[in-house]
């Protein structure tokens, strides 16, 4: 009867063990690496899409199968000539101006199984690629465009070719400008979350560019940053396009997340001042606390040339009028020629900003004149940091 017990233990230990180790095999799953993954034909694939009176071109894929559920990072890639051998990116970085690109990559980043690429981005790529020169470029071509896809651990993979016709136009291949996203939420500004372009400088405020950062000539990607007084509790997004919910950054179960929706609302533990900064080419958002004790000033001036250095006479709106005491302040301004000006402060000059920078730049306590150029602006400026931006209507 004892040798029947023994046996009986051993037997259900050894179908524990084996039930134990089948459960933990289950639990570390083996990584695969596919070769492929489908990037669906969009809709609108039959008919050639006008990209000066398109905002971007979306798509959609199937995600790779990687053995188990993972997050990859997905890129869209466009060529004209079906061709995926050098980026504009390498070219760029070629000072010599030697290497020539038969491919760019539009848009990066991006999660889950949708993204799109930004129509003025793809067509000054498209631009760079052709050799366009103004006056040459054609009434319509057609591009190729593929996704790729990559994780930790595992190589990159591209999706299929599906091919789009597109109208482009002639774009002189400056320097892009910085790309910008746009703070939002109940804290900000008047606090209505309206996120449309009615609310740039009501309820929405960019993100600035910072002095000493460079900014890629291509896509206008950097660090951008925003400081300023934020209470505690009080929900708030970023956002990339006014109007739109579907590029955004907020909260989620790791840290702050970029999605097409769905996030939660970024707060602060306390009442206090703060530095948002944004990596736009890194992807990197991070909140911290700012270490200074800013003076809050009841006006701001834009005194130049224009108006005879009268620090009265265009005048700027205070944006935080939700509460938290105000240091960001938005104007137009018509410019009818090209002339100098600077920020003053409560009416006088005992504190003022200027930068020998346009349109964008971070001023300094009696720097010197901002040289502005003819045009109609819409006017950003951090009074703590002495960031402004000048962005043409």
């Amino acid at each position: 009867m004892k040798n029947i017990l023994k046996s009986t233990l051993l037997l259900m230990c050894s179908v524990g063990l084996f039930a134990a180790c089948s459960d933990d095999n289950d639990s570390n799953p083996t990584l695969k690496q596919p070769s492929t993954f489908v990037l669906n034909e969009p809709g609108y694939a039959a008919q050639a899409i006008n990209l000066a009176n398109s905002t971007e071109l979306p798509f959609t894929w199937s995600q790779p199968d990687y053995g188990f559920p993972v997050e990859a990072s997905y890129d869209l890639q466009v060529s004209i000539s079906g061709n995926f051998t050098v980026s504009t990116d390498e070219a760029n970085a070629d000072e010599s101006g030697m290497t020539i690109p038969d491919y760019a990559i539009i848009a990066s980043g991006l999660v889950g199984g949708k993204g799109a690429m930004d129509a003025t981005s793809l067509d000054r790529n498209l631009v760079q690629i052709a050799g366009w020169q103004e006056g040459n470029v054609p009434a319509s071509q057609s591009i190729y465009v593929r996704a790729a896809a990559s994780i930790a651990g595992a190589s990159t993979i591209y999706s299929n070719v599906v091919n789009v016709t597109v109208n482009p136009y002639f774009i002189l291949l400056s320097d892009a400008a910085p790309e910008l996203w746009y703070l939002v939420g109940e804290c900000i500004g008047d606090g209505s979350w309206n996120n449309s372009e009615a609310g740039i400088g009501t309820a929405i405020f960019p993100l600035l560019t910072i002095g000493g950062e460079t900014y890629d000539k291509v896509t206008g990607k950097g660090v951008i940053s925003y400081t300023g007084f934020f209470p505690g509790g009080k929900g708030f997004k970023l956002i990339k396009i006014p109007g739109k919910w579907d590029d955004q950054w907020g909260a989620g179960d790791a840290g702050y997340v970029m999605n097409d929706g769905g996030s939660g609302n970024i707060t602060v533990a306390s009442d206090g001042y703060y530095t948002v900064k944004l990596d736009t080419k890194n992807y990197v958002l991070t909140v911290e606390p700012y270490d200074g004790a800013p003076r809050a000033f009841t006006s701001m001036g834009m005194p130049g040339g224009y108006n005879d250095w009268d620090v009265n006479a265009n005048l700027m709106t205070g944006f935080d009028t939700y509460g938290g005491e105000n240091h960001a302040w938005t104007a137009t301004f018509q410019a009818g020629g090209d002339g100098e000006m600077k920020f003053a402060a409560d009416g006088g000059w005992d504190f003022n900003w200027g930068a020998a920078d346009f349109p964008y730049g971070q001023g300094t306590q009696n720097g010197p004149n901002i040289p502005y150029k003819a045009g109609s602006y819409k006017v950003f400026l951090n009074d703590i940091t002495g960031q402004f931006m000048f962005i043409e209507n």
